[in-house]
């Protein structure tokens, strides 16, 4: 699977650990920063060019990291194509891909540690959508909000 994955400082760390566990797991990886633990750099700049290329397909999902996760959730989701969200539980990893379609899994590099991070990870990536009625109906909704 195409996956990108971008952090800033606050997940710089955990980034560069997923990168490295998901090349292992033979993903191809897109990177789009930092690519530097710099203090004073900005999650936005790296989760939007993020979120760009989740929503033009250019890759299949994105891995987002930043101190709690919860910036990276709001800068992805202004992103119109891109369902992102803060996970820290196994059953909001799959479950939000089944039924939400999620496409950006948000993570803090500050509150989550590298093994649970590997698990949150594979979860995810493991996790295809149902397209059931119901889901296709809300996920409508949602694209209809994105329009105006």
């Amino acid at each position: 699977m195409k996956i990108g994955i971008a952090a800033d400082h606050g997940g710089y760390e955990l980034k560069v650990a997923l990168r490295d566990f998901l090349v292992g797991q033979g993903h191809q990886i897109q990177d789009f920063g930092a690519y530097e633990l710099n203090s004073k750099d900005d999650y936005p700049d790296f989760v939007i060019p993020l979120a760009e290329a989740v929503a033009k397909g250019d890759v299949e999902r994105g891995i987002a990291v930043c101190g709690s996760g919860v910036g990276a959730s709001v800068a992805a989701n202004k992103v119109a194509g891109v369902r992102a969200a803060l996970i820290n539980d196994h059953f909001s990893a799959h479950q939000g891909v089944e039924d939400d379609d999620l496409n950006i899994l948000c993570l803090g590099g500050r509150v989550t540690g590298p093994m649970a991070a590997q698990e949150l990870v594979g979860s995810f990536l493991n996790a295809r959508f149902t397209g059931e009625e119901r889901h296709n109906r809300r996920l409508a909704k949602v694209k209809k909000l994105e329009q105006r």
